[in-house]
C-alpha cells in the first residue's frame, strides 16, 4: 500500500520505490513529477548518478503522467511499452527531478516525454516513451 504523507505525494508504493527512495508528486497536475535526493548509494563507479536510476526516475514520472490521464490520484497502472533515454550531463549529489509530459496517443497507447533536471535546473537526461493502460482483467 502506498504511503501518503500528503495528498498527491506517493512514497513506498513499490519495492523499487522503497529501495531507491524516490517520491512521486501528482498534486493537482497533468504532469507527474518524480524526485530523488541523490546519495552515495545512487552513484556509479564514476561518482555520478547511475544511468539506470536516471532512467527509472524518467520511467516513473512518465508512467505516473500516463496514469493521470485516467486517475487523478496517479495510481492507475500503466505498462511501459518502450522507453528511450538520452543522457545529457552527469548528476552528482543533491535533488534530481523528473517530469513527464503527455505528447499524444489514443485509446490504447499514450506517448510521453520526460526530462530529468538537477537542483540547478540543469538538464541531466531526456526520455521518450510509449505507455499502455493495464487492462482491468489483468488486475484481478
Amino acid at each position: 500500500m502506498p504511503e501518503v504523507t500528503e495528498p498527491g505525494i506517493i512514497t513506498g508504493e513499490t519495492g523499487t520505490q522503497r529501495l531507491v527512495g524516490y517520491v512521486i508528486d501528482v498534486r493537482g497536475r497533468s504532469e507527474a513529477r518524480c524526485w530523488l535526493d541523490v546519495g552515495p548509494e545512487h552513484l556509479n563507479r564514476h561518482n555520478v548518478l547511475h544511468g539506470g536510476i536516471a532512467t527509472m526516475l524518467l520511467d516513473s514520472a512518465c508512467g505516473a503522467t500516463a496514469s493521470l490521464t485516467v486517475d487523478a490520484r496517479g495510481t492507475a497502472p500503466f505498462l511501459t511499452v518502450s522507453l528511450t533515454t538520452q543522457f545529457v550531463a552527469p548528476a552528482r549529489k543533491g535533488r534530481v527531478t523528473a517530469v513527464g509530459r503527455l505528447t499524444g496517443g489514443g485509446r490504447s497507447l499514450l506517448y510521453i516525454t520526460g526530462e530529468l533536471r538537477d537542483a540547478d535546473d540543469r538538464l541531466i537526461a531526456t526520455a521518450t516513451g510509449v505507455f499502455k493502460k493495464v487492462p482491468a482483467e489483468r488486475l484481478a
